[in-house]
């Protein structure tokens, strides 16, 4: 009877340190799954925005210099989502200017109209990007905080202790007939809890960038340099 006893109370006191453990484990995966879940979702959307507004920006360009003379003025500094194949690659510029509607008399006005349009949409788009991606760091530090949190409520040498000292006790005899002799082992892989996704390794973080109306002047005479290189005289596709 006083084995039995013991071998109920052995397999008690184990089920509620893995249930007290796992469940909070549970909650952190999922925070975590959360989170890699929104990182995605960022990047389908408002980070999508962005590839093809500044894809307009370096197609409209065209000339490396030119590029390179952007991204200075406005403050990106970094060729964000740049490929030189884009900037001779029909079929992509039919895909990122489809539906691109544009205003104006002369096809040079259209084409300057367009260029500040689509930096004015940049910069809208680069700061939700920038709101949305601090939400996403602020997830991760308080996910971070929550395995700082969970480890200390729950001291992993302390219990890894314990349950060894119960199994050296069924194995000595004190609590023979013991069901789940290297449990602990098995608790002590599981254990611990891998960090989340760090948002500075999965996206950009991007600068923000320099209002239209400070560098207006300056995008003006990058577009007018920019217009002659496109011998179409810059026509949008056919399906826009």
């Amino acid at each position: 009877m006083t084995s039995d006893i013991s071998q109920f109370l052995n397999y008690e006191i184990k089920k509620e340190l893995a249930d007290r453990y796992f469940g909070f484990r549970k909650l952190i995966e999922e925070d975590k799954a959360h989170l890699e879940k929104d990182i995605y979702h960022h990047t389908r959307t408002v980070g999508q925005r962005i590839v093809f507004d500044l894809n307009r920006i370096y197609i409209m360009l065209q000339d490396e210099e030119l590029i390179h003379r952007f991204l200075e003025i406005t403050g990106l500094e970094e060729k964000f989502y740049y490929d030189p194949y884009i900037l001779t690659s029909q079929a992509l510029r039919c895909r990122i200017f489809a539906g691109v509607k544009t205003w104006g008399l002369t096809a040079s006005g259209r084409f300057k109209h367009l260029f500040m349009a689509t930096y004015e949409k940049l910069t809208q788009d680069v700061a939700e990007y920038r709101e949305k991606y601090a939400e996403l760091v602020d997830s991760q530090e308080t996910i971070e905080e929550e395995i700082k949190i969970f480890y200390r409520k729950n001291d992993i040498c302390t219990i890894m202790s314990f349950l060894r000292a119960m199994d050296a006790a069924e194995a000595c005899g004190c609590m023979e007939g013991a069901i789940d002799t290297g449990f602990s082992d098995y608790i002590d892989r599981s254990m611990r809890v891998k960090p989340p996704v760090q948002v500075c390794v999965e996206i950009p973080l991007m600068p923000p960038l320099v209002p239209l109306p400070q560098i207006k002047k300056e995008l003006k005479k990058l577009a007018e340099a920019a217009f002659p290189l496109h011998e179409d005289g810059f026509q949008l596709p056919q399906s826009a």
